[in-house]
């Protein structure tokens, strides 16, 4: 749980709402008591919960599985490098690393 003083939170108030809109809550104080707590409105379910996923595949902090979906031509092929693996072990076993 966040805490803010009235005049940080009326500053920055975008900033506690994207807490809050995450899932988050913030105690807010005036004069160090507590005066009020932000939390988020229940979600609908299952709607609220694929939404907030979609945020965080948005912001790049979570990537969905593949369960379900047909493992197709669109999986890739695992990187390969250049010379392959094992001759560039067996170069550096003769050069003694």
């Amino acid at each position: 749980m966040k805490k803010a003083k009235i005049a940080i939170l009326k500053n920055n108030l975008s900033r506690y709402l994207a807490h809050v809109r995450g899932g988050g809550t913030v105690l807010v104080l005036d004069r160090d008591r507590p005066v009020a707590r932000l939390v988020p409105l229940p979600s609908s379910g299952v709607r609220g919960a694929s939404e907030r996923l979609a945020r965080l595949e948005r912001q790049g902090l979570i990537r969905r599985g593949t369960i379900g979906r047909s493992a197709g031509p669109a999986m890739r092929k695992p990187a390969r490098l250049p010379g392959g693996v094992l001759r560039g072990l067996l170069e550096e076993r003769e050069r003694g690393w």
